[in-house]
């Protein structure tokens, strides 16, 4: 088949982009500026600020320039604004403002005007005039506290949006959010301990390292236009709330481990006494009880606000030997180890043979599942640019697995994979953010599977792609349809509506679930970080439901992700076939827990055999059974502040 041929028609497939501009601030504000009057700010320099039509405008002075500053301080802090920069207009905030001898401030300023947000050490003199500006160096990332400037360090790099790095034609591509001159803009900043993180439109994080202090924000403008700032809000990062713990009345909840070891976890019975033991990680917890454990590997546990673990991402269990035995493969993505084989020493009481089996995992999402019919369970990933299955070499399982390419290379994706029979031939597709391959009828030889393009995520600063994709029928109507998160680290749950026309051509429709703070979510629920994800029915009706929740500190205890503080819920949504919703289906959400979150995915298994879903969440809190007790799952939304 040709490549042409195999493409179908990405060309005319609707991208989806959406705006770049942000609804609102991705925190919980402490405070929400009113734009109806001045009060609790005071002028300072040459400009008039004044509010007007749900707006505060600032115009500068002929040949100076002002500020509007708070009257309160802080010293960790979030803010978010809207602002729309006429031409001429200079506009920035000043952050951490201090007062000097004679009149003047000085602290970090943030410009606006700049399409990177660059950040400057200034110093002002008594009149508003900025007397020195001197860019910060480059800091941010996986880190908290930026540490001293290395002896000779490299030359900076202008900010600004990153490109895609794809040589296809993708049917999902990042918005532009690059500064918009004489248009509305958002932007967000972060200033905690010594890194500013400042987001234009939803972008990128540029950050930056300053200065300790404390005082209270400012705005500026200066040049020759005015400035219109408008949605602002602050939140105090200084203060830490943690909700009341809350389980449901559903679920009765068992921690295995209080340790941060992995973001996975699977199970099988390990030890042949019929009973399901659940691996987590380096150890086992044996059933029925699951008060003893094993290592299979040598455990060390990882600090869960500055390091990733470093041995598990993912985590699966099948006999991949052929000895009759359950064996364990962990995967990590990126620079890892790729996929390790634990292999079960049959009963002895010792740490396990370990192999690794593949190399150049690029996902951080897998799935485990008998894609080729054959009886025995795939690993599903996306590595090299490539989505791929692998299995063992039944010659050879210990050494390299084989490696199916079932897409070109460049639809690989970081976040979102799943499988399913998306067409209904009986045949297990899979999907990825980026649409669907169709898995070929027996005996048909081709290069990669046929590739239906479809936008099943949405990009936010920079990342798109949730965890792992159901693939099941939402709305009983007959057709398979997708269920997934939209960012991993961001916001958003949809469900894709399956959708034929007469010729039979499959296309999608997207009924969003939960979006961010500005929307109306079902439920009254809203949570970011949806990094983990599983599908099973939980409730007992033969219909599938949806089951995910936030992953705390994603990026470590850092500002890059959205809301990053937000309660680390876990939740089931159940899947109720309604004639009267939008595609004649809605996803309902019931807390299951809200001090636990979710890893890199969610196991749902039946434990002990009682006819209830138990759910095992594996997190930087540790690793938990929730135990469901059996009867009917349908308790009354608990509603709590995230």
């Amino acid at each position: 088949m040709s490549k042409k041929r195999r493409l179908i028609v990405v060309a005319s497939t609707l991208l989806c982009v959406l705006p770049a501009l942000a609804s609102g601030p991705s925190f919980r504000p402490d405070l929400t500026i009113s734009t109806t009057s001045l009060n609790g700010w005071h002028t300072f320099g040459q400009a008039s600020w004044r509010a007007e039509g749900g707006e505060i405008v600032g115009t500068p002075k002929q040949g100076g320039g002002g500020w509007l500053v708070l009257d309160h301080s802080y010293q960790d802090i979030n803010f978010y604004t809207e602002y729309r920069c006429a031409d001429g207009c200079v506009t920035g905030v000043l952050l951490r403002a201090q007062q000097l001898p004679g009149g003047g401030m000085k602290g970090v300023y943030v410009s606006l005007s700049d399409p990177g947000l660059e950040a400057y050490a200034v110093t002002i003199d008594a009149q508003g005039k900025i007397l020195e500006r001197d860019k910060l160096r480059r800091g941010g990332g996986l880190v908290r506290v930026a540490p001293p400037p290395p002896p000779n360090p490299p030359a900076q790099k202008s900010g600004g949006a990153r490109a895609q790095n794809s040589t296809v034609n993708l049917p999902l591509q990042p918005s532009d959010t690059s500064l918009r001159p004489n248009e509305w803009n958002s932007a967000e900043i972060f200033f905690d301990a010594n890194i500013v993180r400042a987001f234009l439109n939803n972008g990128h994080e540029n950050g930056a390292v300053g200065d300790e202090g404390y005082g209270p924000i400012a705005l500026y403008i200066g040049g020759s236009g005015s400035v219109h700032f408008k949605g602002m809000a602050l939140g105090d990062l200084g203060l830490k709330v943690r909700e009341k713990e809350v389980v449901s009345n559903d679920f009765s909840k068992q921690r295995l481990s209080d340790f941060y070891y992995s973001w996975g976890s699977a199970a099988a019975d390990f030890n042949h006494d019929g009973v399901l033991d659940v691996v987590s990680g380096p150890y086992i917890y044996y059933g029925p009880d699951y008060l003893k454990s094993r290592e299979i590997f040598l455990a060390q546990s990882s600090n869960p606000t500055t390091e990733f673990a470093t041995d598990s991402t993912m985590e699966f269990a099948a006999d991949f030997t052929g000895d009759g035995w359950p064996d364990v493969i962990t995967v990590m993505f990126g620079g890892g180890p790729g996929v390790q084989l634990y292999v079960n020493p049959k009963g002895e009481g010792r740490r396990w043979d370990k192999y690794t089996v593949v190399s150049g995992v690029q996902s951080e999402i897998a799935v485990l599942r008998d894609v080729d019919g054959d009886g025995k369970p795939e690993l599903v990933y996306s590595g090299d640019g490539y989505v791929r299955y692998a299995k063992p070499d039944p010659a050879n399982p210990a050494g390299p697995w084989i490696v199916h390419n079932i897409s070109e290379k460049g639809y690989g994706a970081g976040h979102g994979i799943g499988v399913g029979d998306i067409n209904g031939d009986g045949r297990m597709d899979i999907v990825d953010p980026y649409g669907w391959w169709e898995q070929p009828a027996p005996g048909v030889s081709q290069e990669s599977w046929t590739y239906h393009p479809a936008a099943f995520a949405r990009y936010g600063r920079g990342m798109m792609g949730g965890s792992v994709m159901a693939v099941y029928d939402v709305n009983g109507d007959g057709l398979n349809d997708v269920v997934t998160s939209l960012n991993a680290h961001g916001w958003g749950l949809a469900w894709f509506e399956q959708k034929r026309d007469a010729q039979g051509k499959i296309s999608f429709v997207q009924h969003t679930v939960m979006d961010d703070f500005s929307t109306k979510n079902a439920g009254g629920v809203t949570f970011s970080e949806l990094h983990g994800s599983t599908f099973a029915d939980v409730d007992g009706d033969g219909v599938p439901d949806f089951i995910v929740g936030k992953r705390y500190f994603s990026h470590l205890d850092t500002n890059i992700d959205p809301d990053p503080r937000g309660s680390p819920v876990l939740y089931w949504y159940q899947t109720v076939r309604n004639p009267k919703a939008p595609g004649g289906g809605e996803l309902v959400p019931h807390l299951i827990d809200n001090h636990s979150g979710v890893g890199s995915d969610v196991l749902a298994v039946d434990l002990n055999k009682d006819g209830a879903m138990d759910i095992v969440t594996t997190t930087r809190f540790g690793t938990f059974i929730y135990w469901g007790n059996p009867g009917p799952h349908t308790n009354a939304q608990t509603k709590l502040r995230q």
